[in-house]
């Protein structure tokens, strides 16, 4: 409960802040369509940074995250309008959403006002929703995921591979984007187990027409296996760690 008014407070106070990690085409055929993953962090009374699996399993359980997407969703709104007109060009941003949101009816409404508002090409936004909580909502997921891109949005499922009967959901999800879980990943140089697993769900991804990228790409030697794969774009450490909004942006003009 502690955790309930410290986030109360974060939020009151302008405490939150984003973060942004690089995902970039593993070959060249996609040059040119760099993409960034947005992601949320604290700060604390004293300034410094809290990791979200400190404060998000209270804001989860407390009813709290619709209120938190919601800030998400505006702050990141108001990074790409404020970057709209800058030299180097981002295909997209890659938005987290909880579970709670995708049964929240008001969201998509809150979305296209901030769309006119703002004046943000749907188009620059990739939301990203974990496997469990669209298969765990299953209909209301699909509702949501339609409308959304009805409005020109993509959507992303992330963790993908963790779930029991991943690929059965995966004919009944509307997403563009396929992201496959960090555990598959991160041992595939090392795991026949793993590389099978990241071939089977990029081959299944490729031929449902849904792109796919790996996270947890910590050296090139996992970056290089999945290149032979195929898998389209790749993001961790090896590609680059997540830094303060406008820090990168400001190195790669400079």
């Amino acid at each position: 409960m502690s955790w309930v008014n410290r986030i109360r407070k974060g939020l009151d106070e302008g405490r939150f802040c984003l973060y942004e990690q690089e995902i970039r085409p593993v070959n060249g055929a996609l040059k040119g369509n760099d993409r960034r993953e947005l992601l949320l962090r604290l700060r604390d009374e004293s300034g410094a940074l809290v990791p979200p699996g400190s404060f998000l399993p209270a804001a989860e359980r407390y009813g709290l995250m619709p209120l938190i997407d919601r800030w998400v969703v505006r702050r990141a709104f108001e990074i790409i309008a404020e970057r709209k007109h800058q030299p180097r060009k981002i295909a997209s941003y890659a938005i987290n959403l909880s579970g709670a949101t995708i049964g929240d009816s008001d969201f998509v409404d809150f979305v296209a006002g901030l769309f006119a508002q703002l004046d943000v090409s749907p188009a620059s936004v990739c939301f990203e929703i974990t496997e469990t909580s669209a298969i765990s909502n299953l209909d209301e997921a699909q509702k949501f995921i339609a409308r959304l891109r009805e409005i020109g949005c993509s959507f992303s499922l992330d963790d993908f591979g963790t779930g029991m009967s991943s690929i059965a959901y995966l004919k009944h999800l509307p997403v563009d984007i396929i992201k496959i879980d960090g555990s598959f990943v991160k041992e595939i140089s090392n795991s026949k187990v793993d590389r099978a697993m990241v071939e089977m769900i990029t081959k299944t991804a490729k031929i449902m027409q849904k792109q796919v990228v790996a996270e947890f790409v910590e050296n090139l030697a996992i970056l290089d296996e999945l290149r032979q794969i195929g898998v389209d774009y790749a993001q961790g450490y090896a590609i680059g760690k997540p830094v303060p909004v406008l820090t990168l942006w400001e190195e790669k003009i400079a």
